[in-house]
């Protein structure tokens, strides 16, 4: 039978469900940095050691990271909004059980099982936008609105993470999302319309097993490479795997009858030079996110809630330059205000090369921030846009999926990179400095080049959309 066409959602309906899928998607993009700034309490009270904290953070990038193009496939074939609604479920429930945690054993599973939720909620979330809003102005609009709250919600995050963690406990760091995912999900048969991409709904498990396992895999390599090191037999055998299930992947999916990822849709240009380009784009800036909350707290001693502060001016540049993206990209294509936006967070990340071990918030981050936040905003926009761009119905949800595992891979290698990057300074810096010269120093100078190297990811992203990235239409 034929695909089922995207039909648009009637108007004020198809509004009203932006809201719940921006909501959602704020919901997952929240949670990714809300749990930073309660890390310290999590130690404490759970008895984490050094080397098992990191897992935290790390099992929810995991699953996140590895099961997007499952999650986003899964969309298609089997319903978007039924596939919604159960990563909110679950996401929901991990979230509970998050909270409930007594031992460190206990909130490492719970976490990674959030990762998964979010893994099915958000590219699920971005197809519905996908099909929902006609191609132009209208769903330029959509994604503006999307951008704003989804850029937002990393900033909020470590506002948010500050406020219950010295207010409340760490536990409701993840309890606030309950009430969210219920109320969204009891929301969404209201005001979400069901689709899927096609009739056939068997699932290719042995493609979703390969390309699951080599992403996790890799992901894995990346987020304990500073670790383990990076010429580690653990890591190069690790990196080595991935390779291999990624490949065997590739060779199933060009041989079986109903691949979970139809490699045609490369044949797409704009999806392949937008996910390029997403890549670099994660690599650049969220590993920005990490170092400021470390200058702040390490170097400048703010504590979590003033740290958190800090991030407002960050959060407001966001919303305002998602909103002007999505207008401007109507007016004059994505493709200029892609370039723009990058431009704009090289800038930025040069700026915070600046910063120094004796300095403030008003005089080494607040200008940077408002920067990188102007960058992100417009880069995050268009380039969504063009991910999206003329691709079908069918694979409105593989190509969602991929769009977000380029922006979480990218985000895990640059993370990894620059932290190895950052922290073989500090140490170079602390061996070779005078006694008593101070952490605080060597650590702003392991900040201080991890925020040039990140900077050249930008211009290597401008580079990239220069090049590859088409022009699509306005309008």
């Amino acid at each position: 039978m034929s695909p089922e066409p995207a039909v648009p959602t009637p108007d004020p309906l198809r509004w009203r469900a932006l809201i719940v899928l921006a909501v959602a998607q704020f919901m997952v993009v929240l949670d990714a940095s809300i749990v930073n700034v309660a890390l310290p309490s999590i130690r404490e009270h759970l008895h984490f050691t050094d080397a098992n904290l990191q897992w935290v953070v790390n099992a929810y990038t995991l699953t996140f990271g590895g099961c997007l193009l499952l999650g986003g496939r899964a969309a298609d074939l089997f319903g978007r909004r039924r596939i919604f609604i159960a990563g909110l479920g679950l996401f929901a429930v991990a979230s509970l059980a998050g909270g409930f945690a007594t031992s460190s054993g206990w909130l490492i599973v719970a976490r990674g099982v959030q990762g998964l939720g979010a893994a099915v909620v958000s590219p699920a979330a971005l197809s519905i936008v996908t099909t929902t809003f006609t191609e132009g102005a209208e769903r330029n609009r959509a994604l503006g609105i999307w951008g704003a709250l989804a850029g937002a919600g990393g900033a909020v995050g470590v506002l948010l993470g500050g406020m219950l963690t010295q207010w409340a406990g760490w536990e409701w760091v993840l309890f606030v999302n309950v009430p969210i995912g219920i109320v969204a999900a009891v929301l969404a048969p209201r005001w979400v319309r069901e689709s899927r991409g096609e009739e056939q709904t068997s699932l290719d498990i042995p493609g979703a097993v390969l390309v699951t396992g080599g992403l996790i895999v890799l992901v894995y390599a990346l987020v304990d490479a500073n670790s383990a090191g990076w010429t580690s037999t653990q890591t190069i055998v690790l990196l080595i795997a991935s390779v291999v299930l990624l490949v065997a992947f590739v060779a199933w999916e060009l041989r079986t009858r109903f691949p979970i990822m139809p490699l045609q849709i490369f044949r797409n240009r704009n999806v392949a030079s937008a996910d390029a380009v997403a890549l670099l784009v994660g690599a650049s800036l969220f590993s920005m996110f990490f170092f400021i909350s470390l200058y702040l707290q390490q170097v400048l001693g703010y504590d979590a809630l003033k740290a958190g502060l800090c991030y407002l001016p960050l959060a407001f540049s966001i919303i305002v330059s998602a909103g002007a993206a999505s207008q401007l990209v109507t007016r004059v294509g994505p493709k200029p205000i892609l370039v723009g936006g990058l431009v704009l967070t090289a800038i930025g990340l040069l700026l915070f090369t600046q910063v120094s071990a004796g300095g403030s918030f008003g005089g080494d981050v607040l200008l940077p921030s408002i920067v990188v936040a102007l960058g992100l905003g417009f880069s995050f926009v268009p380039i969504t846009i063009v991910a999206l761009a003329g691709v079908t119905p069918n694979e409105a949800g593989l190509a969602s999926g991929l769009i977000n595992t380029a922006q979480q891979v990218g985000g895990a290698l640059g993370l990894a990179i620059l932290g190895s990057i950052a922290t073989s300074r500090t140490n170079h810096v602390l061996a070779s400095s005078a006694p008593g010269s101070g952490l605080p120093h060597a650590l702003t100078e392991g900040f201080k080049v991890a925020f040039a190297v990140g900077a050249g990811f930008a211009v290597l992203g401008v580079v990239l959309a220069l090049v590859v990235v088409p022009r699509v239409r306005a309008d």
